[in-house]
Order: C-alpha cells, then sequence, then structure tokens
C-alpha cells in the first residue's frame, strides 16, 4: 500500500468540515497528553514509536479500514517510519508532513462576515495553537489585529484580496505566541499600534493604543473603535468592527475569561478583569459578535471554522461571567490558573523586540496547547 503525505491544511479541512479520523500518535504519553490535533470526530490511538520497533502487529486490530489514519509525531519522521510498516501490512494510512510543528504553524483564513459598503471580516484560525487574527477590509484598504508572526500569510492573503494593509493592531502584549504586528507594518508601511500601558519596555517604535481610538478603514471610512480593556494585561484594548464585532483580545473568550497573571501580576489586575468583565462590557450592545484572540476546545469552533458568539449568549452561557461574588470571583481566578504557556517570559521578551531568535527557536517557543484562559 502507498503512504499518504497529508499537509496540515489536508488536516484542518478535516477538523473545520468534521469528517471522521483515526489519529495514531507515535509520540511520548505525557507529550501526547499535553497536546494533541483536536477535531470534532477524531479517534485517537497514543502508542510511542520506539514500542512500534519490532513491528505492528499487535496494533493492527485497532487500525480500521473503514475511515481515514493519519499517523502522527513531533517532526514528522517517526510517523513516516510507522506509516510505512503499517502500509506494509495492507493498510491505507498517511502522515502529516513536518509533524506537529507544522500543526502549530498553519493558519486558515475564513470569512467571519460582510461589512458594511462591501467590506469583509475574516478570522485566521491557528488550529493547532488556538490562536486567532483578524484582518478588516474595506475599498482597497486593510487592517490586521492580533497576527502571529507568519506574516507573509497576512500580506498574500492582502494581495489575493487586492488590498493594502494600512492598519496594524496588538490588543496587549501577547505572552503565549510571537507577535506579527509590527513585522507585517515594517513590510506594508502600515502604522503599528500597541497599547502604551504594555509598552513600557519595548524596543522599537510604534504608535500608542489609547481608549476611544477610531481608526476609519477605506473611502467610506468604515469604523475600528478602542476600548480599553484591561485585566488580562494592565494595557488590554478591544475593538468594535463596523457597529456589529467585538473583538475581546484576551479578555473574553467563548468558555472562559482571560488570565491576569502572565506577567507576574494577577493580584494587582484580577480586579481590572472583573471591572472589564462585570462593567464596561455591561454597557456594550448585547447583539455585538464576540471574536476573541484565542480559543481553547474544539467545542468553541462553529460550524463553519469560525470562533465567535453573540455578547449576550456569552453573558447568559459563560461561567466567568456569572460569579456576583468580588471574593468569589477573585479566588476563582487567581487560585485555579492553569500552567503557563511554555517560555511565556521568553516570548514577552520576543514581543518587547529585546531578543531576536530564529525560526527554529521561535517554533520551540511556541509549541504546546494555547494556555491564555481562566479554566
Amino acid at each position: 500500500m502507498t503512504v499518504n503525505k497529508w499537509t496540515a491544511a489536508d488536516v484542518a479541512r478535516k477538523v473545520i468540515d468534521n469528517k471522521e479520523l483515526l489519529i495514531l500518535d507515535v509520540r511520548n504519553a505525557d507529550a501526547f497528553a499535553d497536546w494533541k490535533i483536536e477535531g470534532h470526530q477524531f479517534d485517537y490511538i497514543n502508542i510511542p514509536y520506539f514500542e512500534l520497533l519490532d513491528g505492528v502487529d499487535e496494533i493492527l486490530p485497532q487500525i480500521p479500514t473503514d475511515k481515514d489514519v493519519l499517523v502522527v509525531c513531533a517532526k514528522e519522521g517517526s510517523s513516516i517510519m510507522i506509516a510505512e510498516m503499517l502500509a506494509e501490512e495492507g493498510r491505507e494510512v498517511g502522515y502529516l508532513a513536518g509533524g506537529m510543528k507544522s500543526w502549530s504553524t498553519y493558519l486558515e483564513p475564513i470569512k467571519v462576515g460582510d461589512l458594511a459598503n462591501g467590506g469583509e471580516l475574516y478570522q485566521f484560525v491557528r488550529l493547532g495553537k488556538g490562536c486567532l487574527s483578524y484582518m478588516v477590509i474595506s475599498e482597497g484598504e486593510a487592517a490586521v489585529i492580533d497576527a502571529v508572526r507568519f506574516t507573509e500569510v497576512f500580506t498574500n492573503f492582502a494581495a489575493e484580496k487586492n488590498v493594502t494593509i494600512k492598519h496594524v493592531f496588538d490588543t496587549h502584549l501577547h505572552a503565549d505566541h510571537i507577535s506579527g504586528g509590527r513585522h507585517i507594518a515594517e513590510a506594508t508601511g502600515a502604522t503599528y499600534y500597541l497599547p502604551s500601558k504594555d509598552a513600557e519596555e519595548v524596543v522599537f517604535d510604534y504608535t500608542a493604543l489609547e481608549d476611544g481610538l477610531t481608526v476609519q478603514i477605506g473611502a467610506s471610512k468604515m469604523d475600528v473603535g478602542a476600548l480599553y480593556s484591561p485585566g488580562h494585561t494592565i494595557g488590554s484594548t478591544s475593538f468594535i468592527v463596523d457597529g456589529r464585532y467585538l473583538l475581546t483580545g484576551d479578555i473574553l473568550f467563548i468558555d472562559s475569561i482571560g488570565r491576569p497573571d502572565l506577567a507576574g501580576l494577577a493580584e494587582d489586575w484580577v480586579g481590572d478583569l472583573r471591572e472589564t468583565l462585570y462593567s464596561r462590557y455591561r454597557e456594550l450592545a448585547e447583539d455585538l459578535i464576540v471574536l476573541p484572540a484565542h480559543f481553547m476546545i474544539i467545542e468553541e469552533l462553529n460550524a463553519d471554522g469560525t470562533v465567535a458568539k453573540r455578547l449576550g449568549n456569552l453573558f447568559a452561557d459563560n461561567h466567568g461571567l456569572n460569579i456576583e461574588d468580588e471574593t468569589t470571583f477573585r479566588s476563582m481566578v487567581t487560585d485555579h490558573l492553569p500552567p503557563q504557556p511554555n517560555a511565556y517570559q521568553e516570548i514577552r521578551q520576543v514581543n518587547m523586540g529585546k531578543i531576536t531568535p530564529d525560526n527554529d527557536e521561535q517554533t520551540e517557543m511556541e509549541i504546546g496547547p494555547n494556555r491564555c484562559a481562566v479554566r
């Protein structure tokens, strides 16, 4: 049998189209438990590759013949070997090119909706990391929000859409992934905005992102408005786009709320987090569609692959928005925080411009699951 080579894009379509897939993950058990490829209808077998070096006979009964089978490892080499062994036993299987490293870096652009005067809003879904970036398009111009480090994805997409990137925003100084924001601005001549309260240690030039700032996109001047919303960081800022969409950064997610501890200031910032979620956001229209900068679990994806939900629905359903007692809220946020993101201190240093690791080093920094939320 032939061994099929799958790309991360192929796997992404399986996720978004809600297709079945059996993943044979041959990484060590701890790596698999920490982070794996998630899909709505995915089944999993985790057996470290070294346990299969003498043959795959024992696992053949577990390998179905009526659905796609994909072998996955960290970088691809081990998965090719095991896939070839299965193929020799007559099973049709594939392997993931580039392994989990390639899955961590893949971005899928998905249209969220139409905007005024023919504009469009796109969400770039990084399925392997849980990151969500955005591009607002209107009449030949574009704004990019919370871009990850793969700058060519955004510049190439803008070229395909025949638009010029004029503005680039980061909602806050990120700690779980490396931002591509200022690099996109440098490549395109766009203005790069960063909240000044998060930028005290940065070593590059930026334009201060302040509460109430409104940037207008295209000749019809479609509004992208900034709303100061601290709590995840002291400078965290949300955006209201076209009066219809609320881009919340890492303050509010579909299934959880942002964590305030990634700069070591949980006790200081938890009050700001509550103020944003329970006061500032409560003053907004409940029909706004919330678009966060991350998702945590595959169930947060909608049928079309987007991550989005009406603000009023989150007020009703999101546990983090329904803790009336402030002391209980503080305890929930500060006493039960999940593990911090891998290399988050180094990632913050990169996003300040203080260190410049090469591409392989950046990939290693970002390996692992998203951990921006309170769970």
